[in-house]
């Protein structure tokens, strides 16, 4: 009898470290880097846009979450953003250098979806790729 619950007690130790140690790994696993991923899709950011517009939710399933590359018209630049062709919002996790209103520029970044109230599709940490 004493074996036994020895025994049992070593499979629960065990078994409580793996949850610990798994708990631990998913709570504290490393941050994303967008900037070092391959894009999964290198589109203009007029697509980018018309597809939204078309169907949001086909759009989400395809773009959503995903690292894309887009290639627009700087149309305004604020402290941490560029917006693209007017409607492709760009966020930058470090102010973004001094680029020229109307100067065409590709854009690598994770799509977080599409902004109804203004209309616009919108990226968060984002690169300019030179």
């Amino acid at each position: 009898m004493k074996k036994k619950g020895f025994i049992l007690l070593v499979v629960l130790l065990v078994m409580a470290g793996a949850a610990a140690f798994m708990y631990y790994g998913y709570l504290y696993k490393e941050a994303r880097n967008v900037s070092s991923e391959e894009a999964d899709f290198q589109i203009p950011a007029t697509k980018l846009l018309a597809d939204y517009t078309a169907n949001q939710q086909q759009a989400d399933s395809t773009y959503l979450n995903k690292t894309i590359e887009i290639k627009g018209t700087v149309t305004q630049i604020t402290d941490s953003v560029l917006t693209v062709n007017g409607q492709v919002f760009c966020g930058f996790d470090i102010k973004p250098g001094k680029h020229a209103i109307n100067k065409t520029v590709t854009i690598k970044g994770r799509c977080i979806g599409f902004d109804e109230l203004f209309g616009e599709v919108k990226l968060d940490q984002c690169t300019i790729k030179e």
